[in-house]
């Protein structure tokens, strides 16, 4: 039965591998202020989807799987990412908005709430490390550097910014993979923060962003994968 379910790390990679070249191929027409970067951070999600999908094929599911909890699990996982597509995708999904902004973060505040159920429920193999309060400073120092240049948006950036510090405690529970996914992710949202509301910023920091989104992205959905091809006892 454990051979069923058994982790096969070559045979997951190919999955990812569509992902990882289109991730290069936006981080390089982003740096080159290409017309087709945008297309390609479009391509990103559905790629990462197609990566969760066959990395998670021939998995044997009910009462007689070692990973019972599979089909919730990757629900949450998949519906994390697709919520992140609409994020990415905020002005071309919703067209009419004066402003996409609010958009973007409904979407990804409703994906990060998706990984942090996923994580605490699924994924986690161990307590919060004594090393996450670091991630409560993050918080405080965001909040402190930001809150004069918010306006309107300082409350909803305030909590905003609970959810992504939850989402880095809990993915810290997870296996090594997906706690740095979580760290990078993490980083991507807190550059680009600056980069929204901060006059003035380098230009290059748009591809500090998507270099650490796409990163944080693809270790979290990478080491969820392999946790849940894993026996659970073993995960």
């Amino acid at each position: 039965m454990t051979a069923a379910v058994e982790t096969r790390p070559t045979t997951i990679a190919w999955g990812f591998t569509p992902y990882a070249l289109v991730s290069l191929a936006h981080v390089v027409l982003l740096g080159l202020d290409h017309a087709w970067s945008y297309p390609t951070k479009l391509l990103l999600m559905p790629t990462l989807v197609f990566a969760v999908l066959w990395g998670l094929r021939g998995i044997r599911l009910g009462a007689a799987s070692t990973r019972s909890d599979l089909a919730p699990a990757g629900g949450l996982l998949l519906a994390a990412i697709v919520l992140s597509w609409l994020g990415d995708g905020a002005a071309f999904f919703f067209p009419g908005l004066d402003d996409e902004l609010p958009a973007m973060l409904l979407a990804f505040g409703l994906a990060h709430v998706a990984y942090v159920v996923l994580f605490a429920r699924h994924l986690a193999v161990r307590r919060p490390p004594l090393w996450t309060l670091v991630y409560a400073v993050w918080w405080i120092v965001l909040v402190a550097v930001l809150w004069p240049l918010l306006g309107a948006l300082a409350v909803a950036v305030a909590v905003y910014g609970l959810v992504l510090g939850g989402t880095a405690v809990m993915s810290a529970r997870c296996s090594p993979a997906v706690a740095l996914g979580g760290a990078f992710f993490l980083a991507s949202d807190t550059i680009l923060a600056f980069r929204i509301f901060v006059p003035q910023t380098p230009e290059w920091l748009g591809v500090t962003v998507m270099v650490t989104y796409t990163l944080g992205q693809g270790l979290i959905a990478w080491g969820a994968v392999r946790q849940l091809r894993a026996p659970k006892a073993e995960a």
